[in-house]
């Protein structure tokens, strides 16, 4: 199954797009209320949407780093959301790419490694969703200087 791509320009130079993926306050700015994350090949990139949550449904929990080059490259492991369990064990693969532009960077945003049948249509859509409509926007507005809320 084809890979979601999404490019999006930001207000904001590269060094501070790089800060909001790879580091704690970052994570917590835009993309979640609490993570686990170790900037390093085979550190965790652990996401916690709903840390509240029993172990096993807080989120992207389990995910590694795959590769890291600062400030223009990053990669880790991703799963299926809670709501599709036959293939949450498995990963697919998001890549993050951040290039100087005219004003402030282009960012792109890459997640690969779906694989065939319903379910996994469903996660692929589901992502669709999550990295186009609320992801990548409420990055946009934490960079912006705007607070993201978590209801």
């Amino acid at each position: 199954m084809e890979a979601l791509n999404f490019t999006t320009h930001l207000s904001a130079a590269p060094e501070e797009a790089w800060d909001a993926w790879t580091t704690d306050s970052g994570i917590r700015g835009f993309l979640a209320p609490d993570c686990h994350i170790e900037i390093r090949p085979d550190g965790p990139y652990e996401i916690f949407f709903n840390p509240d949550a029993p172990p096993g449904e807080r989120g992207a929990e389990g995910m590694r780093v795959l590769a890291v080059e600062k400030p223009g490259f990053l990669s880790f492991t991703w799963n299926a959301p809670p709501s599709i369990p036959t293939i949450r064990e498995q990963r697919t693969w998001v890549e993050v790419r951040i290039a100087a532009a005219d004003t402030g960077c282009r960012l792109t945003l890459t997640n690969g490694g779906y694989g065939d049948g319903e379910d996994w249509a469903a996660a692929r859509a589901y992502f669709l969703r999550a990295w186009g409509d609320i992801v990548l926007p409420r990055l946009e507005q934490y960079l912006a200087g705007r607070p993201v809320a978590w209801d």
